[in-house]
C-alpha cells in the first residue's frame, strides 16, 4: 500500500453516525500502522468555540456571518492541524469541512458566494457522506438526550439533505454511504474504499 497520507471528510446531518465512523477508521488505521489523527469541525480554537455557541443558541448572528465564522475557523483548521499533519506523512480524518457549510449555507444564502469563500481550501482526497433519514436523525439525538442546536429542525434538515445530494453530484471522490446499516457494515464498505484509493493513488 502507498504511504501517501489521505485527507478523509466525513459528513452528514447531524446524528448520520459521522463521528462514529471517523472513530472507527481512526482506530483501523491506527492497527494498519499508519499515523492518523481525528480532528472536527467546529474546531476547538476561539473562533470555533464562538461557532459553537451560536449552534448552541447562546447568542444570535446573521447566517452570513455565521458561515464567515465556519471558513475563518477552517482557514485556521488547515492552518494548524491538518496541512502540519499532512506535511508530517500522517492521515487526517475529519469529522465535517466545507460540504457541511455548502450544504447548511444554502439553505438561506446563495451557494455561488459559498462556494467563493471555500474555494481555496485543500480538497479532501475522500469524502464519505452518510445517508441517514431526517426522522432517524433526530430519534438518534433525542435519544442521547442532547439538546437541539440551531440547525436541528426537521424541516430544516430536510432542506440541508436535499442540498448535500446536490452538491456531492460536483465533488469529485465523494462516496454516499447508506448510514442506516449496522455500523459494522457501514465501516466495511468505507474502509474497501480507503483500500482502494491506498493502491490506486
Amino acid at each position: 500500500m502507498s504511504q501517501k497520507p489521505l485527507f478523509i471528510v466525513f459528513e452528514g446531518l447531524d446524528g448520520s453516525g459521522s463521528t462514529t465512523q471517523a472513530k472507527i477508521l481512526r482506530e483501523k488505521l491506527t492497527k494498519e500502522n499508519f499515523p492518523v489523527i481525528h480532528t472536527s469541525e467546529p474546531t476547538e480554537n476561539r473562533i470555533g468555540k464562538v461557532v459553537r455557541e451560536i449552534l448552541q443558541k447562546k447568542w444570535k448572528t446573521s447566517p452570513e456571518t455565521l458561515q464567515l465564522l465556519f471558513c475563518a475557523d477552517r482557514g485556521e483548521h488547515l492552518y494548524s492541524e491538518i496541512e502540519p499533519a499532512l506535511q508530517e506523512g500522517k492521515f487526517v480524518i475529519s469529522d465535517r469541512y466545507y460540504l457541511s457549510t455548502l450544504a447548511f449555507g444554502k439553505v438561506d444564502l446563495k451557494l455561488d458566494w459559498l462556494k467563493v469563500l471555500n474555494q481555496k481550501f485543500r480538497k479532501p482526497d475522500l469524502t464519505f457522506l452518510l445517508n441517514v433519514g431526517v426522522g432517524e436523525c433526530l430519534r438518534r439525538i433525542e435519544e442521547r438526550g442532547a439538546e437541539k442546536e440551531l440547525f436541528e429542525k426537521k424541516s430544516y434538515l430536510e432542506k440541508v439533505w436535499e442540498n448535500y445530494l446536490e452538491i456531492a453530484k460536483e465533488e469529485e471522490n465523494t462516496f454516499i454511504i447508506n448510514g442506516e446499516k449496522s455500523k459494522e457494515k457501514i465501516a466495511s464498505e468505507i474502509w474497501k474504499i480507503i483500500k482502494n484509493r491506498l493502491k490506486n493513488p
